[in-house]
């Protein structure tokens, strides 16, 4: 008889500040997730404390739900040693979205297709990375600056809005 999961535990994941994880949040809230941690870090970075809290949370039975599997880790061989882990314990894993949307199965064929599409997903995300630092490297070539300008001083700042104010 194969394990039944009851406990639906979220993870939600951006890589910035200025990014929002409601959208994660909010479909991780419809399928039944009773609690959801977050992680505002690139899953690049060693430390991802919401990961951590959430896997030391999972007990035998629950569910990790994730919104898209590339929310789990950023390399093939990361996501697969956190899905085996899972299964180990226990645990299952859910994926809302995405090529791999479903639950998880560690059987020959669930493994070989996981580790194709986890290593699929990661390709689009290093070919996304290299063509914004293209991008970025040829705004710089052409003087653009990336990120807002400041305007300097206070005086500076009230000029800038006395000319504004008349046109």
């Amino acid at each position: 008889m194969a394990t039944q999961h009851f406990n639906l535990i979220g993870y939600a994941s951006v890589s910035t500040n200025g990014q929002d994880s409601q959208l994660q949040r909010d479909a991780l809230e419809a399928v039944g997730c009773g609690r959801v941690f977050e992680d505002t870090i690139s899953s690049r970075a060693t430390a991802r404390p919401g990961l951590v809290e959430a896997l030391d949370h999972l007990r035998p039975t629950d569910t990790l739900c994730v919104w898209k599997l590339d929310r789990l880790g950023r390399s093939v061989k990361e996501v697969l040693t956190i899905a085996d882990g899972l299964h180990v314990q226990g645990v299952g894993l859910l994926i809302l979205t995405g090529t791999l949307t479903g639950t998880y199965s560690p059987t020959v064929e669930g493994k070989f297709f996981f580790i194709m599409m986890a290593a699929l997903a990661e390709l689009e995300r290093d070919i996304i990375r290299e063509r914004t630092m293209a991008g970025l490297a040829a705004a710089c070539a052409q003087g653009r600056t990336r990120g807002l300008t400041t305007v300097g001083d206070a005086d500076t700042l009230a000029a800038a809005r006395a000319r504004r104010a008349l046109g």
